[in-house]
């Protein structure tokens, strides 16, 4: 695979399913499973890594596909951000297909998977604002079989895959509605999110859903934003809002994840929302806060367009 990788992996195991790839992990428990190999390989060959043995998924046809399953789409982890990119994606789960064509250059795109995505978990993964916002499930195969957690709480911590297991595939509700997703890069990294936002609509549930990407470690939900502009909305009409609405949203949903800074103890250092403002924001935070801004107002008109 690089040049480093047969002194960094004296084992490499390509089983073809599923459950062998989780009996393969359980028999070697140093060993690493690699899909596209993205981030895995570039940390090998950086010297951050050196896995003894490797579990490769790149034959386990089962999860290089989808299917649907109670209103729900069952996304195999093995999905590669090209393939989720193509037409017939876009139709199923229009903001996953944009975060997957923004994912990088195309060697990125057609080696990276949406498990990949997620299991690295890097700040700046482009689907995982998506999976937050759709509040999408993760199945989980393992020794001692396959359990399901919210993608929240992987991305949070609060649950992690335990030794031998897997992803192995990504539960996401079919809204059948407008749903954006849109990040504002570098300008040394094209490809790299500096922000990015999602949103999706649920008239169903009468509830709009948004993540913000790549401000923190994890994708960021200004719940209370949400359910301010839901109020607005005429979910039996036209679903229209004034333009001063939408720019409102927006405001919200920076000053919710990018918030004024909390003043000391002894007075100083910061104020509170109401008294600080964005004067109290270092230039290069106010930015980012204005860029969250203006993403989160441009993926709500457009969602309502």
């Amino acid at each position: 695979m690089t040049t480093h990788a047969p002194q960094a992996a004296h084992t490499v195991t390509l089983p073809g399913s599923l459950d062998e790839a989780v009996a393969a992990l359980a028999a070697m428990p140093a060993a690493v499973p690699v899909a596209g190999g993205t981030d895995l390989m570039a940390a090998v060959n950086s010297g951050l890594l050196r896995p003894a043995a490797l579990v490769g998924l790149g034959r386990i046809s089962e999860i290089r596909g989808w299917q649907y399953l109670d209103g729900h789409a069952l996304l195999g982890a093995g999905l590669t951000h090209a393939r989720m990119g193509r037409p017939d994606f876009a139709a199923l789960i229009p903001a996953l297909a944009a975060a997957a064509r923004a994912a990088g250059p195309p060697q990125i795109r057609n080696a990276g998977t949406l498990g990949g995505n997620i299991v690295t978990a890097a700040p700046t993964g482009d689907a995982l604002p998506v999976l937050a916002a759709l509040e999408a499930s993760l199945v989980i195969a393992g020794p001692g079989g396959r359990r399901e957690i919210p993608v929240g709480r992987l991305l949070a911590g609060v649950e992690m895959l335990a030794p031998g297991e897997l992803i192995g595939y990504v539960r996401v509700p079919l809204l059948h509605a407008p749903q954006v997703f849109l990040k504002a890069t570098s300008r040394t990294g094209p490809s790299r999110a500096v922000a990015s936002v999602a949103l999706v609509l649920d008239p169903a549930r009468r509830m709009v859903r948004c993540a913000v990407g790549a401000v923190a470690p994890m994708p960021l939900r200004p719940y209370e934003a949400e359910h301010w502009v839901a109020s607005l909305i005429d979910w039996d009409g036209e679903r229209t809002l004034a333009p001063e609405a939408c720019a409102a949203f927006g405001d919200y949903v920076a000053a919710a994840c990018i918030p004024d800074p909390v003043p000391g103890l002894d007075g100083s250092g910061g104020g509170t929302a109401h008294t600080a403002g964005e004067g109290t924001l270092p230039p290069a935070v106010l930015h980012l806060r204005r860029t969250v801004a203006t993403l989160a107002r441009r993926a709500l008109g457009r969602a309502l367009a």
